[in-house]
């Protein structure tokens, strides 16, 4: 991924208001569980994701997205519009704005049940001309066919296609040849590999030019052709790690959109990401540009033992940097 002109990210995808209640664990199967604060926060990974492309990438971005004809719609809006995202909004007056219940513990694990309501309305005919845009950023919350199709014609029209291939589900080839970028965590990547015992491997077995798997607190790996990059993550203290993976895709499409090498945006991206996680919500928890820039700093970029831990726990041999 060489240097290029700075362009524009497309983000087409779901947003959502987030209904949170903050509790000592995540209830099992059958268990009830008494919570404690409750809060609502826009949410909904294609909201999140452009939220981060333009307040912690710094990117110019926009969104198609579907909202209800609500009060659930507003403060998603007016939360987007204050991240500087340019909004290409799908108003349904038959169907709710979508929404999701988290539980969030106290040890910042979450589980999350969400209804699509809206988003399941984007239609292929609704993405906008993309005569500006560079990057196009795609997730699984939205009808799959509509995915597919603007994967399609932003291939077609040249625009650089990245895939969070997220909630995991099985995809058809159709749509994986027509992704530049793929993005998943480990649970994503064994559903469309099979056995990631051997993440190496995993990688090579899918045929997209370029994949990032994010590893949690491990930091992220990823493979361009043949070459393997590794990115150790931040340390901090997690309070809340919800949109910590959607902050990571935003800030890293922003990164690719304004010209920089994959191991630099990897970097952008995990530091955006940790920073995520220190604060309680979806997109209110997305850093700001000021923030990533003096992370990255203050966090020297030649942690030699965490790349090695790190390559240990990828299963790949490592010389102080990438594996080539």
């Amino acid at each position: 991924m060489s240097k290029a002109l700075s362009g524009t990210v497309l983000v087409a995808g779901s947003a959502n208001l987030d209904f949170v209640v903050r509790a000592s664990h995540i209830p099992a199967p059958g268990e009830t569980v008494l919570g404690r604060e409750f809060t609502t926060f826009p949410g909904g990974k294609g909201a999140n994701q452009a939220g981060a492309a333009a307040r912690a990438g710094g990117a110019a971005t926009r969104m198609l997205l579907a909202l209800g004809d609500d009060a659930y719609a507003a403060p998603l809006e007016a939360s987007l519009h204050a991240a500087g995202v340019t909004l290409h909004v799908q108003r349904q007056a038959t169907l709710p704005t979508g929404v999701a219940f988290i539980c969030l513990s106290d040890g910042a694990e979450n589980a999350i049940t969400v209804a699509p309501g809206a988003n399941n309305a984007l239609a292929p005919e609704h993405l906008p001309a993309l005569s500006t845009v560079s990057h196009l950023l795609l997730q699984l919350e939205t009808p799959l066919h509509s995915v597919i199709a603007y994967a399609e014609r932003a291939r077609a029209t040249g625009v650089r296609v990245v895939l969070n291939a997220a909630p995991a589900r099985a995809l058809p080839q159709r749509l994986l040849a027509a992704v530049d970028v793929l993005v998943v965590n480990e649970g994503e990547l064994a559903m469309l590999a099979g056995d990631v015992a051997d993440l190496g491997a995993a990688l090579r077995r899918l045929a997209v030019p370029c994949i990032v798997v994010t590893l949690g607190e491990a930091g992220c790996i990823a493979r361009v052709g043949e070459t393997m990059h590794l990115q150790p993550a931040f340390r901090i203290e997690a309070v809340d790690t919800t949109a910590a993976g959607d902050t990571f895709c935003g800030a890293l499409v922003a990164a690719l959109a304004q010209g920089e090498v994959l191991p630099t945006a990897l970097r952008i991206a995990s530091a955006a990401s940790a920073l995520a996680c220190t604060t309680l919500g979806a997109q209110s928890s997305i850093p700001a540009r000021d923030a990533v820039l003096s992370l990255l700093a203050r966090v020297p970029t030649d942690d030699v033992a965490a790349r090695a831990a790190l390559a240990q726990r990828c299963g790949l041999a490592v010389d102080g940097g990438d594996r080539h």
